[in-house]
Protein backbone atom coordinates (compact mmCIF):
# COMPACT_ATOMS: atom_id res chain seq x y z
CA UNK A 1 0.00 0.00 0.00
CA UNK A 2 1.27 3.76 -0.67
CA UNK A 3 1.07 4.53 3.12
CA UNK A 4 2.91 1.36 3.98
CA UNK A 5 5.08 1.94 6.68
CA UNK A 6 8.81 1.69 5.96
CA UNK A 7 11.11 1.95 8.83
CA UNK A 8 9.78 -0.66 11.51
CA UNK A 9 10.74 -1.81 14.77
CA UNK A 10 10.34 -5.52 15.80
CA UNK A 11 10.80 -6.71 19.17
CA UNK A 12 11.04 -10.09 20.02
CA UNK A 13 11.93 -10.85 16.08
CA UNK A 14 14.29 -13.91 16.63
CA UNK A 15 11.81 -16.22 16.37
CA UNK A 16 7.68 -16.93 16.44
CA UNK A 17 5.18 -14.00 15.33
CA UNK A 18 7.99 -11.40 16.03
CA UNK A 19 10.94 -13.33 12.90
CA UNK A 20 7.40 -13.78 10.47
CA UNK A 21 6.68 -9.98 11.00
CA UNK A 22 9.96 -8.99 9.87
CA UNK A 23 10.13 -11.14 7.15
CA UNK A 24 7.13 -10.05 5.79
CA UNK A 25 7.96 -6.26 6.00
CA UNK A 26 11.16 -6.99 4.34
CA UNK A 27 9.26 -8.68 1.75
CA UNK A 28 8.01 -5.43 1.16
CA UNK A 29 10.61 -3.21 1.08
CA UNK A 30 10.92 -2.03 4.23
CA UNK A 31 13.77 -1.41 6.24
CA UNK A 32 13.37 -3.51 9.92
CA UNK A 33 15.36 -2.87 13.21
CA UNK A 34 15.15 -6.74 14.61
CA UNK A 35 15.10 -6.67 18.26
CA UNK A 36 15.84 -9.87 20.32
CA UNK A 37 18.01 -11.57 22.85
CA UNK A 38 19.55 -14.56 21.24
CA UNK A 39 22.21 -13.64 19.12
CA UNK A 40 22.50 -16.03 16.99
CA UNK A 41 18.81 -16.45 15.67
CA UNK A 42 18.51 -12.75 15.52
CA UNK A 43 21.80 -12.29 12.89
CA UNK A 44 19.77 -15.23 11.12
CA UNK A 45 16.52 -13.36 10.74
CA UNK A 46 18.63 -10.38 9.66
CA UNK A 47 20.21 -12.42 7.04
CA UNK A 48 16.79 -13.65 5.93
CA UNK A 49 15.75 -9.87 5.76
CA UNK A 50 17.99 -8.87 3.95
CA UNK A 51 17.88 -11.65 1.25
CA UNK A 52 14.20 -10.98 0.98
CA UNK A 53 14.85 -7.61 -0.51
CA UNK A 54 14.23 -5.28 3.02
CA UNK A 55 17.17 -3.92 5.05
CA UNK A 56 17.49 -5.30 8.45
CA UNK A 57 19.36 -4.04 11.38
CA UNK A 58 19.94 -6.44 14.31
CA UNK A 59 20.34 -5.19 17.50
CA UNK A 60 20.36 -7.48 20.42
CA UNK A 61 17.99 -6.47 23.04
CA UNK A 62 16.66 -7.42 26.20
CA UNK A 63 13.35 -5.37 26.63
CA UNK A 64 12.89 -6.01 30.24
CA UNK A 65 16.02 -3.60 30.54
CA UNK A 66 14.68 0.11 30.01
CA UNK A 67 17.94 1.28 28.92
CA UNK A 68 18.44 -1.76 26.11
CA UNK A 69 14.31 -0.48 24.71
CA UNK A 70 16.26 3.29 24.62
CA UNK A 71 19.00 2.07 22.38
CA UNK A 72 17.52 -0.19 20.18
CA UNK A 73 14.81 3.32 19.48
CA UNK A 74 18.23 5.36 19.30
CA UNK A 75 20.11 2.93 16.94
CA UNK A 76 17.28 2.66 14.55
CA UNK A 77 16.17 6.44 14.69
CA UNK A 78 20.19 7.07 13.98
CA UNK A 79 20.14 4.40 11.07
CA UNK A 80 17.49 5.55 9.52
CA UNK A 81 16.19 9.44 10.38
CA UNK A 82 12.49 8.33 11.99
CA UNK A 83 10.54 5.24 12.83
CA UNK A 84 7.01 4.59 10.98
CA UNK A 85 5.78 1.71 12.97
CA UNK A 86 6.63 0.43 16.36
CA UNK A 87 5.53 -3.46 16.90
CA UNK A 88 5.87 -4.81 20.81
CA UNK A 89 6.05 -8.45 20.21
CA UNK A 90 8.29 -9.24 22.49
CA UNK A 91 6.92 -11.91 25.25
CA UNK A 92 6.69 -14.59 27.84
CA UNK A 93 4.59 -17.09 28.99
CA UNK A 94 4.18 -19.26 31.92
CA UNK A 95 2.09 -22.14 32.59
CA UNK A 96 1.68 -23.00 36.86
CA UNK A 97 -1.45 -23.04 38.77
CA UNK A 98 -0.61 -20.17 41.48
CA UNK A 99 -0.44 -21.93 44.25
CA UNK A 100 2.54 -23.98 43.37
CA UNK A 101 4.60 -21.35 42.57
CA UNK A 102 7.85 -21.42 44.38
CA UNK A 103 9.79 -18.20 42.32
CA UNK A 104 7.26 -15.52 42.64
CA UNK A 105 9.64 -13.57 40.67
CA UNK A 106 8.20 -14.92 37.60
CA UNK A 107 5.67 -12.48 38.32
CA UNK A 108 7.72 -9.25 38.09
CA UNK A 109 10.11 -11.03 35.21
CA UNK A 110 6.78 -11.49 32.85
CA UNK A 111 5.38 -7.84 33.62
CA UNK A 112 8.72 -6.76 32.67
CA UNK A 113 8.81 -8.27 29.76
CA UNK A 114 5.41 -8.35 28.36
CA UNK A 115 3.91 -5.29 29.63
CA UNK A 116 7.10 -2.37 30.81
CA UNK A 117 8.81 -3.60 28.02
CA UNK A 118 6.23 -2.21 25.48
CA UNK A 119 5.66 1.01 27.69
CA UNK A 120 9.17 1.65 27.67
CA UNK A 121 9.94 1.24 23.61
CA UNK A 122 6.83 3.20 23.18
CA UNK A 123 8.00 6.20 25.44
CA UNK A 124 11.43 6.41 23.71
CA UNK A 125 9.75 6.06 20.08
CA UNK A 126 6.72 8.33 20.79
CA UNK A 127 8.81 11.54 19.79
CA UNK A 128 9.61 10.12 16.32
CA UNK A 129 6.11 8.42 15.79
CA UNK A 130 4.81 11.70 16.18
CA UNK A 131 6.80 13.47 13.57
CA UNK A 132 5.95 10.62 11.01
CA UNK A 133 2.64 9.98 12.06
CA UNK A 134 3.02 6.56 12.61
CA UNK A 135 1.82 3.59 13.58
CA UNK A 136 2.06 1.78 17.16
CA UNK A 137 1.38 -1.79 17.21
CA UNK A 138 0.79 -4.57 20.52
CA UNK A 139 0.77 -8.17 20.16
CA UNK A 140 -1.33 -8.79 22.99
CA UNK A 141 -3.65 -12.00 24.12
CA UNK A 142 -6.90 -13.47 24.47
CA UNK A 143 -5.61 -13.63 27.97
CA UNK A 144 -5.79 -9.81 27.79
CA UNK A 145 -9.39 -10.22 27.75
CA UNK A 146 -10.30 -13.10 29.89
CA UNK A 147 -7.97 -14.40 32.78
CA UNK A 148 -6.98 -18.00 31.74
CA UNK A 149 -6.03 -19.88 34.78
CA UNK A 150 -2.42 -21.64 35.22
CA UNK A 151 -1.17 -18.54 33.34
CA UNK A 152 -2.33 -15.94 36.17
CA UNK A 153 1.26 -13.47 35.56
CA UNK A 154 1.00 -13.81 31.72
CA UNK A 155 -2.96 -12.40 31.70
CA UNK A 156 -2.20 -9.89 34.15
CA UNK A 157 0.33 -8.37 31.80
CA UNK A 158 -2.02 -8.72 28.65
CA UNK A 159 -4.59 -6.86 30.95
CA UNK A 160 -2.42 -4.18 31.55
CA UNK A 161 -1.03 -3.73 28.11
CA UNK A 162 -4.76 -3.23 27.14
CA UNK A 163 -5.65 -0.74 30.09
CA UNK A 164 -2.16 1.45 29.22
CA UNK A 165 -2.34 1.32 25.72
CA UNK A 166 -6.59 2.14 25.66
CA UNK A 167 -5.72 5.31 27.76
CA UNK A 168 -2.75 6.29 25.88
CA UNK A 169 -5.02 6.00 22.62
CA UNK A 170 -7.11 8.89 24.08
CA UNK A 171 -3.62 10.67 25.05
CA UNK A 172 -2.96 10.43 21.29
CA UNK A 173 -6.03 11.62 19.90
CA UNK A 174 -5.06 13.97 17.43
CA UNK A 175 -1.60 13.22 16.91
CA UNK A 176 -1.92 10.86 13.87
CA UNK A 177 -0.26 7.89 15.76
CA UNK A 178 -2.72 5.15 15.53
CA UNK A 179 -2.35 2.33 18.13
CA UNK A 180 -3.69 -1.04 17.01
CA UNK A 181 -3.98 -4.02 19.77
CA UNK A 182 -3.96 -7.74 18.41
CA UNK A 183 -5.54 -10.31 20.12
CA UNK A 184 -4.36 -13.51 18.46
CA UNK A 185 -5.58 -17.09 18.82
CA UNK A 186 -3.49 -20.27 18.76
CA UNK A 187 -0.77 -19.80 16.56
CA UNK A 188 1.68 -22.40 15.71
CA UNK A 189 5.10 -20.45 16.72
CA UNK A 190 7.23 -23.45 18.57
CA UNK A 191 7.78 -21.31 21.45
CA UNK A 192 5.82 -22.97 23.51
CA UNK A 193 8.50 -25.07 24.64
CA UNK A 194 9.94 -22.06 26.05
CA UNK A 195 7.09 -21.22 28.82
CA UNK A 196 8.23 -21.10 32.36
CA UNK A 197 7.11 -22.98 35.16
CA UNK A 198 6.31 -22.75 38.99
CA UNK A 199 9.54 -22.49 40.04
CA UNK A 200 10.80 -19.96 36.96
CA UNK A 201 12.74 -21.93 34.58
CA UNK A 202 11.65 -22.92 31.03
CA UNK A 203 9.81 -26.22 31.16
CA UNK A 204 11.14 -27.16 27.52
CA UNK A 205 8.01 -28.75 26.58
CA UNK A 206 4.75 -27.96 25.00
CA UNK A 207 1.31 -28.61 26.50
CA UNK A 208 -0.66 -28.70 23.55
CA UNK A 209 -0.76 -29.91 19.92
CA UNK A 210 0.38 -26.79 17.76
CA UNK A 211 -0.50 -29.06 14.60
CA UNK A 212 -4.55 -27.47 14.27
CA UNK A 213 -3.16 -23.96 15.11
CA UNK A 214 -3.24 -21.28 12.65
CA UNK A 215 -0.10 -20.66 11.03
CA UNK A 216 2.66 -18.15 12.26
CA UNK A 217 2.52 -16.62 8.56
CA UNK A 218 -1.47 -16.02 8.18
CA UNK A 219 -1.07 -14.51 11.33
CA UNK A 220 1.63 -12.26 10.63
CA UNK A 221 -0.56 -11.06 7.82
CA UNK A 222 -3.59 -10.78 9.49
CA UNK A 223 -0.95 -8.07 11.81
CA UNK A 224 0.43 -6.14 9.22
CA UNK A 225 -2.81 -5.68 6.98
CA UNK A 226 -4.65 -4.48 10.62
CA UNK A 227 -1.79 -1.72 11.03
CA UNK A 228 -2.32 -0.86 7.35
CA UNK A 229 -5.43 -0.04 8.46
CA UNK A 230 -5.11 1.53 11.80
CA UNK A 231 -7.73 -0.29 13.35
CA UNK A 232 -8.03 -0.31 17.14
CA UNK A 233 -8.43 -4.21 18.12
CA UNK A 234 -8.42 -7.11 16.23
CA UNK A 235 -9.66 -10.25 18.39
CA UNK A 236 -8.22 -12.55 15.38
CA UNK A 237 -10.56 -15.90 16.32
CA UNK A 238 -14.31 -16.42 15.79
CA UNK A 239 -13.96 -18.09 19.08
CA UNK A 240 -12.39 -15.01 20.63
CA UNK A 241 -15.32 -13.07 19.25
CA UNK A 242 -17.54 -15.04 20.64
CA UNK A 243 -16.34 -15.43 24.15
CA UNK A 244 -16.57 -11.58 24.88
CA UNK A 245 -19.83 -11.91 23.98
CA UNK A 246 -20.50 -14.44 26.51
CA UNK A 247 -18.11 -13.43 28.90
CA UNK A 248 -20.38 -9.95 28.83
CA UNK A 249 -23.61 -11.57 29.58
CA UNK A 250 -22.89 -15.61 31.07
CA UNK A 251 -19.29 -14.65 32.83
CA UNK A 252 -20.08 -18.19 35.12
CA UNK A 253 -20.20 -20.19 31.19
CA UNK A 254 -16.46 -18.45 30.48
CA UNK A 255 -15.03 -19.70 34.52
CA UNK A 256 -16.37 -23.40 33.31
CA UNK A 257 -15.49 -23.18 29.95
CA UNK A 258 -11.65 -22.66 30.82
CA UNK A 259 -11.49 -25.08 34.09
CA UNK A 260 -12.46 -27.21 31.05
CA UNK A 261 -9.72 -26.34 28.83
CA UNK A 262 -7.46 -26.54 31.46
CA UNK A 263 -7.90 -29.99 32.32
CA UNK A 264 -7.47 -31.34 28.48
CA UNK A 265 -4.49 -29.18 28.35
CA UNK A 266 -2.98 -31.08 31.15
CA UNK A 267 -4.04 -34.22 30.13
CA UNK A 268 -2.55 -33.24 26.33
CA UNK A 269 0.57 -32.12 27.87
CA UNK A 270 1.25 -35.78 30.01
CA UNK A 271 0.60 -36.87 26.72
CA UNK A 272 3.07 -35.21 24.69
CA UNK A 273 5.57 -35.43 27.48
CA UNK A 274 5.10 -39.23 26.86
CA UNK A 275 5.37 -39.61 23.25
CA UNK A 276 8.40 -37.10 23.72
CA UNK A 277 10.26 -39.31 26.04
CA UNK A 278 9.53 -42.82 23.31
Amino acid sequence: MEDSPQRVIVTGASSGIGRELARQLAARGARVALGARREQELMEVAKECDELGGEALAILTDVSAQNQCKALIEQAVQAWGGIDMLINNAGISMHARFEDISDLGIYERIMRVNYLGAVACTHYALPYLKASRGRIVVISSLAGKTGVPTRTGYSASKHALHGFFDALRVELSGSGVSITIICPGYVATGIRRYIVGPDGRPENRSYQNETRFASVASCAGTILQSAERRKREVVMTATGKAGQFVKLFFPGLIDRIAQKKVRLRTQQGRTLSGEAGQ
